[in-house]
């Protein structure tokens, strides 16, 4: 039992033993924490309930309740839970598990994945306020009060309590800490945490007519009479029978109509009010959902025959596979196939998942899906507010969503009965979270998911990852292959293009060589479009003096600052800092400043110059930063408002026009000489996916690949379609030095403000790896790629561990245990170890 401030009185525990609960906090330690549950709680509380809880002396936390029991913990004592936030759990077994599972696999704390899984919406805040101290006076106090101290005890006989915001608004001051900290010093006031909840439902005005105006027609007529001078209120009683006719359905005038509908129209809100004063017309609120009610299309979509086929083969394997790779070349019509699978599995009453690398390039994809299913499909990515993300969070955990759209983090939605997962573009980079922890690959823990929910896994893709297709091949998953393309569409043609060529014999302008300047200006001959793609945003990659080398570095990385030629401004895309474009070089004082390199905004740039009669367009990070930016560049070139799109890896991704017939890839050497053993791979799947843009009907499409090495390997076998021979090939280097999908590789990055110490750390902990009994190749320490960032120097060390039996499992046990004996250490006490399992 309590008394009533909360403090433990005695009970009988032979009688009434203490009910536990072990709670879930975002806090980066490796455990659950153990709190009481009040007796006025034990009925009301349950795993996955939402709690709020003290932690420490000062901080409130929200937590979720990962075990109930009746044993109290040994070596401390226990708090009480403060409140229950839900009449229902809002985190089901399954997902808590699933969490556990993630955080043992990535080498996280629990409490690091249940804060990157739920969202922030339904994490609570907690503000300081301040109160006046009830035993304070003023008087008998042996200090004196300020004037500015006693404009906030003056506030305070006003108000019960006080935020610092509000202190600082009444004082004219940016920040009122100091003068709270001396009031609190001086026992004047007392500090509080008021703990918000964040989520609020979107609430909508609306109006009714009122009896009896809205039951007789006769006081109805009675009022306009009354009315006919007053031109306004007659005009707004008009507008409402308009949209709403009483008599003929009254159960819409009891819903009422948006009180926006009348002020969005241009009349008078003074005579509204007047009208809602007068008992003529009656607000109200009510909660609405954020999202539309959409109606779906029961239109069934016809299947070609080699796609009937895939599906029928797709079926099949499920019988025997939980997992099943659809390999189907870019324009074969996997979305097709996808909606007959999800409508399959929702018809028998289970869940879907549809994994997408980035929600916001595949606006095509999306609105395809949400015509089939309407307002039973729900959305879920980083580019709604917090409050729509609760609305599908709690759209799946009552059942209006019974299947979600979403990026990686959707695979953390409280799903109770998933049918399928299916990952779309499995091979995508951007599966992979890198920061924070935890560090996971979206498609991986999907595998995870569904087989904890004992569902089904499809993963598609026209350029499957060599990981995937490792596990088809060795029949661990099941394999189907469609090799047409739908409808008439051709595959496009190729042409190489060679940069050196074209510079000697002086027919390279503006970064374009000839054969790519011919085919766009084919293309626009014949009012078709193109797409021209660079992996580098910016205008340039770096400036340059001519005359003694200098480039501008960032400050706190070790990196080059790209040139922005709009904002005139050098920018480090790793930690945000930029600065100004000298007028002169700060080295040497000359005025040759050049920039190196290509970026997205020299080639729009060099574009408009080559093509001035075309409409040329950008899409990058820089152009597509606000929530609907995507969506008005989609739209205009869908449209075919622009001519030419100038894009990064952006372009490539789930992009399906009509007109586009051109192609232009403007440094595919770029992709191909990345210091990543992947770089082969990932340089294939790259070029075949933005090649896949081009000619997708009935016109056969131009691909033109820019390079330095025509004569490379990669561009022969992406010519050829020849995925299975560049496999082939790219594995057996990958058997012979010890890569995935051959040994599990696992990162681990010293990061610290000291280069020694971090360097230190690092190696002090390569030797005690070493120790562990299990076989591996360590690599390392070695100074990382960057080897500054955010002024933190960062050493690496990469670990190639056998796949056989419980190697990988013992080896990151005993790792975690050496990592937190190394961070006891106090040489390495400030040193930050992150960990990365399948860092690539």
């Amino acid at each position: 039992m309590e008394d009533l401030f909360g403090d433990s009185i005695p009970l009988d525990e032979s009688t009434h033993p203490s009910t536990f609960a072990d709670v879930i906090l975002p806090v980066p330690i490796p455990r659950m924490f153990t709190y009481r549950i009040p007796r006025t709680m034990e009925k009301s509380i349950g795993i996955g309930h939402r709690v709020i809880v003290q932690f420490g002396r000062k901080k409130v936390l929200t937590g979720i309740i990962g075990k109930v029991h009746q044993k109290p913990p040994k070596d401390y004592e226990t708090k009480a839970i403060l409140e229950v936030l839900d009449d229902q759990p809002v985190v089901n077994p399954l997902q808590i598990k699933f969490w556990f599972w993630m955080a043992e696999y990535y080498c996280c704390q629990i409490g690091e994945v249940m804060n990157a899984a739920l969202p922030s919406g339904l994490k609570l805040s907690s503000e300081s306020k301040i109160q006046l101290n009830p035993t304070f006076d003023p008087e008998a106090s042996d200090f004196p009060i300020d004037d500015r101290e006693q404009i906030i005890l003056d506030a305070l006989e006003k108000n019960d309590a006080l935020t610092y915001e509000d202190c600082g608004k009444l004082l004219g001051i940016k920040s009122s800490y100091q003068i709270i900290k001396s009031l609190v010093i001086k026992e004047a006031v007392l500090v509080y945490e008021q703990v918000k909840e964040k989520y609020a439902p979107k609430v909508e005005s609306r109006i009714k007519l009122k009896a009896p105006y809205s039951t007789s027609k006769k006081a109805l007529e009675a009022l306009f009479d009354q009315l006919s001078k007053n031109t306004k209120q007659e005009e707004i009683l008009l507008k409402f029978l308009q949209e709403i006719p009483v008599f003929h359905a009254p159960e819409r005038n009891e819903k009422g109509l948006e009180k926006k509908v009348i002020t969005d129209a241009g009349l008078s809100p003074s005579s509204l009010k007047t009208l809602i004063k007068n008992d003529i017309l009656e607000e109200f609120k009510v909660i609405v959902s954020r999202f539309e009610n959409l109606p779906s299309d029961d239109r069934e979509i016809k299947l070609a025959d080699f796609q009937e086929e895939g599906l029928s083969s797709i079926k099949e394997q499920f019988d025997q596979k939980q997992t099943v790779l659809l390999h189907g070349i870019t324009g074969s019509g996997k979305t097709e196939i996808y909606i007959h699978l999800i409508r399959e599995v929702l018809d028998s009453g289970s869940q879907v998942l549809l994994l997408l690398p980035e929600i916001a390039l595949t606006t095509q994809i999306v609105s395809r899906l949400q015509k089939v299913f309407g307002s039973e499909m729900g959305i879920y990515h980083s580019k709604h507010s917090d409050n729509e993300r609760v609305e599908v969070w709690q759209g799946v955990l009552s059942g209006r969503f019974s299947f979600v759209v979403g990026v990686r983090s959707a695979i953390f939605l409280p799903f109770d009965s998933l049918g399928m997962i299916i990952v779309d573009e499995e091979h995508e980079p951007s599966y992979k979270q890198f920061d924070p922890a935890p560090r996971f690959q979206a498609r991986d823990a999907a595998i995870m998911l569904s087989w904890l929910h004992q569902s089904k896994t499809l993963l598609g893709s026209a350029t499957p990852s060599y990981e995937s297709f490792y596990n088809a091949r060795t029949q661990k998953y099941g394999y189907v292959h469609l090799s047409k393309r739908f409808g008439e569409a051709q595959l496009p043609e190729f042409h190489v293009a060679d940069i050196l060529v074209d510079k000697k014999k002086n027919l390279l302008k503006l970064d374009f060589t000839r054969i790519m300047r011919e085919k766009i200006q084919e293309a626009l001959d014949r009012q078709e479009q193109i797409l021209i793609f660079q992996n580098r945003r910016g205008y340039a990659p770096y400036m340059s003096c001519e005359e003694c080398g200098w480039i501008p570095e960032c400050e706190h990385c070790d990196v080059n600052l790209t040139y922005h030629q709009y904002s005139e401004e050098m920018r480090c895309h790793y930690c945000g800092f930029k600065e100004k474009v000298p007028r002169a070089c700060p080295a040497c004082g000359s005025h040759k400043l050049t920039t190196v390199g290509i970026g997205t905004e020299r080639l729009e740039e060099s574009l408009s110059l080559l093509f001035p009669e075309a409409r040329v367009g950008r899409m990058d990070l820089d152009t597509t930063r606000s929530k609907y930016a995507y969506q008005r560049i989609f739209d205009e070139f869908s449209s075919g408002n622009l001519d030419i799109l100038v894009g990064t890896q952006m372009i490539t991704k789930g992009l399906d026009f009509d007109r586009v017939t051109v192609v232009g890839i403007v440094d595919a050497d770029r992709i191909l000489y990345f210091p990543d053993f992947r770089s082969g791979e990932r340089a294939f799947q790259q070029i075949t996916q933005v090649a896949g843009r081009a000619g997708r009907r009935n016109r056969r499409g131009n691909v033109v690949i820019q390079t330095r090495r025509p004569d490379h390997e990669v561009f022969e076998k992406v010519i050829q379609g020849n995925f299975s021979e560049f496999y082939l090939t790219e594995m057996a280097e990958r058997k012979r030095f010890f890569y995935p999908p051959f040994v599990k590789n696992v990162k681990i990055t010293s990061r610290h403000k000291e280069a020694k110490v971090a360097e230190k750390a690092a190696i002090n902990l390569a030797n005690l790896l070493k120790d562990i009994p299990v076989k591996k190749i360590i690599l390392g320490p070695e100074r990382a790629l960057i080897g500054k960032i955010k002024n933190q120097y960062l050493f690496d060390i990469y670990i190639k561990l056998d796949r056989a039996g419980n190697t990988p499992a013992i080896f990151k046990h005993e790792m975690g245990k050496i990592l937190f004996e190394l961070n006891t250490q106090k040489a390495f006490k400030s040193v930050r170890f992150v960990v990365d399992v399948d860092p690539y």
